[in-house]
């Protein structure tokens, strides 16, 4: 039978102060890491099954925050009893297999750069420094808890999870926290979250700190209590949260904003007090979270410490001292001068004791050191399990006689897996990484002095993509302050939709103005982006809608009435056409040119219904031929209306004594104009078809809401050359009509032709401005009601007065009615 010595370095126990008085003052709480090992090696023990011939030992030693006593300790494992001769032992009948420690960052480093040598495995169950993962010299070092850079990640999660851009940050003034400050603040800043402040808590070694600290740690609380900020992460070992005690005790200011701010906890933190600290009020950390090494129930554990009893416990060398300070008793055999009535009697109770002094659930650290031991053990299980099948390999490995030696443990701990008691899985990646994560555990106070952890949430970085990190918001107890709602923590309001972030000047990037987006941009997180050209921002400008396609229908009433005021002028023109043809033998239709009478009534009809081709789709025939018919119909009625004035003057001049105008007599004349004023205004059209034709098209910016489907005039010169080509015909038959108007003539029309050319004049006038001033559909709509309108003064301006004589004054329309009109 042989035995394994199992070392355990456990970092701290004793706690040496700059207090003379706080010399070898007990950290109860880590008490439990003891009790831990002691349990787990029990259990490994008692089962005969497990490891038939190999008994496990252990031997803890304990370090007082020295860096001289960490290789002490480490030169101590490879020398005799009591001699520190390295690489001399003898009479020994234990053999080292294992380290596990210790708690810092320091400790690990320091012990592995010996044990390393040895090729001895090495379990830290502290903090893993980023430093020490890229130096790879350290093969034999095992990490009980994920590297400080997967910490880095957890904290960035939890802060982005709550949206606390804005925090203060407590830091322990050492290498420790330079390197932590180093490491996070680029991963801070790339996630868009700003120290309000960072603290710094000092390390105190001699006594005549102790004032200087109080007038930095006063400074410290009051930047926390002035901060907006309401979270505080605090980065550090168990020295940290001691010395925050000290700080929280020091203060002399107001507690309300203290109480009112949620508290982040590194993992290697803990709610560890010494005896001088038992009248504490935790309640300022009430609703803490805290990430802590990953933890299972192990239902045997809380028995097993309840049936603890100091006297009964063999080979302990921690037990009384810590049941003294524990309870605040002592041993009769103790040094110690006490009352008889406050002697220790056994009988105490474990659960008894606040959270700061100790717990009776397993924490995150002794539940590592329980899986170290028995990944130890199981490794040990595998290999002497294999001696009888393969006697000769190992043989030649160096086992002689049953000896195991240490470094053969290595390729056996590299990816390897086993199951705990508690039914957990625990596995060893190739970097020798305990795959377990952490846990994130909310802190709830108690009057009496102590807490409760609740677990409501977990980061493990080798799980699956996506469930890395995982939270209960509905689990959590947060700050009284807050009566249960999320706080926040920024260093303004969020930005509501529709506005961007603007900088404050002199301020860090997470303090920002919220500035209104621009028209027609939306902002649904933070900043102003423009819609698709399809797309329009809604009116709280957080989203982008698709348009609506918008063209002038039929079916819309605005579309329905245009098309019927069209028909109703179409069948009023026709009536007017229908009366002039049945009374065309009266000297009021025969007196001015009846062809030209019917040719201006025809054209007409044709304005009419050439202002319906705008209403509908647009298609690529009617956008083709709707601006043509309009302006070339629209030319020919103007050149008629020309063409009866220029008659009527010719027709008063040629009767003059000696007038040579008789020859200008007659419908030559007429259709000559008519002729040459059409030409033109086909001239200009053909070339617009050739050069650059309308086309249906699609105006996605002149509605912001709509995507208008209209037809594109193709060249706007062109559009303008003939509107303005028309208006020049109508303003030369104003001129005409307005010099003829009075001529001596019964049925001198240039009277009426003045006022239809001003009211045709006056519309198109009236047109332009109007029609650059609208857009979408009611572009369309402006050019129809303008046709209606024009045409509509031509019609009644010119053959109304004509048809009240014809139909109500007949006696007018006679030749005696006209003689006697004269005389």
């Amino acid at each position: 039978q042989c035995l394994t010595g199992v070392l355990y370095v456990n970092y701290p126990i004793f706690f040496n102060s700059f207090l003379p008085f706080f010399f070898n003052r007990v950290v109860t709480k880590n008490y439990q890491h003891v009790l831990a090992l002691v349990f787990a090696v029990t259990g490994i023990n008692e089962n005969q099954h497990f490891l038939p011939n190999i008994s496990l030992g252990f031997h803890i030693s304990e370090s007082y925050f020295s860096a001289r006593r960490y290789y002490h300790i480490a030169l101590d494992f490879f020398s005799a009893t009591h001699t520190l001769i390295p690489n001399y032992k003898c009479n020994n009948q234990s053999s080292l297999i294992a380290v596990i420690g210790g708690l810092g960052t320091d400790t690990s480093r320091h012990l592995a750069a010996i044990l390393n040598t040895y090729k001895l495995p090495q379990f830290s169950y502290g903090d893993f420094a980023p430093m020490m993962r890229d130096q790879s010299h350290f093969v034999s070092l095992y990490q009980l808890v994920p590297n400080e850079i997967y910490q880095y990640k957890a904290i960035v999660q939890l802060l982005l999870h709550f949206r606390w851009k804005w925090i203060c940050l407590m830091i322990f003034n050492d290498d420790g926290g330079e390197l932590f400050l180093k490491n996070m603040l680029p991963i801070l800043f790339e996630n868009g979250i700003c120290p309000a402040f960072i603290a710094r808590i000092s390390v105190l070694v001699f006594f005549e700190d102790y004032a200087n600290a109080q007038i930095k740690w006063h400074k410290i609380l009051l930047d926390v209590i002035k901060s907006e900020a309401n979270v505080i992460f605090v980065h550090g070992e168990t020295r940290t949260m001691l010395s925050l005690i000290i700080v929280l005790n020091s203060r002399h200011t107001d507690d309300d904003k203290l109480f009112g701010k949620v508290w982040i906890m590194a993992v290697q933190l803990d709610f560890a007090a010494l005896v001088l600290h038992k009248d504490l009020n935790l309640e300022i950390f009430h609703g803490a979270l805290a990430f802590t090494p990953h933890t299972h129930e192990i239902p045997e554990f809380q028995p097993f410490l309840q049936s603890l009893n100091p006297y009964l416990a063999k080979r302990d060398g921690f037990i009384q001292t810590f049941w003294e300070q524990a309870f605040g008793c002592s041993f009769l055999n103790t040094n110690i001068q006490e009352n008889i009535d406050n002697s220790c009697t056994g009988e105490e109770r474990l659960e008894s004791l606040p959270g700061p002094f100790f717990e009776m659930s397993m924490t995150g650290h002794s539940y590592s050191i329980y899986n170290a031991a028995y990944a130890l053990a199981n490794s040990i299980s595998i290999i002497d399990s294999s001696i009888s099948a393969f006697k000769k390999t190992f043989a030649r490995r160096g086992i002689e006689n049953g000896i195991l030696q240490p470094w053969q443990l290595h390729h056996i701990l590299q990816n390897f897996s086993f199951n705990n008691t508690a039914g957990e899985i625990i596995q060893l990646n190739e970097h020798g990484e305990f795959t377990v994560g952490f846990d994130i555990t909310n802190v709830i106070t108690f009057p009496n002095k102590s807490f409760t952890r609740i677990k409501v949430g977990k980061m493990n970085p080798w799980t699956s993509q996506g469930t890395e990190f995982s939270i209960s918001e509905g689990s959590i107890i947060w700050p009284s302050n807050f009566n249960q709602v999320i706080p926040l923590s920024l260093c303004n309001v969020i930005c509501p939709p529709g506005c961007h972030k603007k900088k404050k000047e002199g301020k860090p990037f997470c303090c920002y103005d919220c500035v209104r987006c621009a028209e027609g941009k939306v902002s649904p997180q933070a900043a102003c982006n423009t819609c698709q050209e399809d797309h329009y921002a809604n009116k709280e400008q957080n989203q982008c809608i698709p348009k609506m396609f918008s063209f002038l229908s039929y079916e819309e009433p605005l579309g329905m009435g245009l098309a019927i005021s069209s028909y109703f002028f179409f069948f009023v023109t026709v009536w007017v056409l229908w009366i002039f043809i049945k009374y065309r033998n009266t000297p009021i239709v025969k007196a001015n040119n009846r062809s030209l009478t019917y040719t201006l009534l025809v054209f007409l009809l044709l304005c009419f219904l050439s202002s319906s081709l705008f209403i509908g789709q647009p298609q690529k025939l009617t956008c083709l031929f709707c601006q043509m018919a309009f302006g070339i119909i629209f030319s020919v009625a103007v050149s008629c209306v020309l063409a009866k004035n220029v008659t009527v003057i010719v027709a008063f001049l040629a009767t003059q004594p000696g007038s040579g105008m008789r020859k200008w007599m007659g419908k030559k004349l007429a259709s000559a104009i008519i002729l040459f004023c059409f030409s033109i205004q086909a001239g200009i059209c053909l070339i617009w078809l050739a050069t650059t034709p309308p086309f249906p098209d699609f105006d996605m910016h002149s509605v912001a809401e709509e995507i208008v489907l209209e037809c594109n005039d193709g060249s706007t010169a062109m559009f303008y050359c003939v509107l303005g080509y028309m208006g020049f015909l109508a303003f030369v038959s104003f001129l005409v009509a307005f010099f003829a108007r009075k001529l001596p003539d019964s049925f001198n029309e240039a009277k009426f032709i003045t006022f239809s050319m001003l009211a045709f004049c006056s519309v198109w006038i009236s047109f332009i401005p109007t029609y650059l001033s609208t857009k979408g559909k009611y572009m369309v709509v402006v050019k129809i009601f303008s046709m209606l309108a024009s045409t509509a003064g031509l019609l009644a301006c010119i053959f109304f007065p004509k048809c009240y004589i014809i139909l109500l004054r007949p006696e007018l329309n006679k030749r005696d009615g006209i003689i006697k009109r004269k005389r």
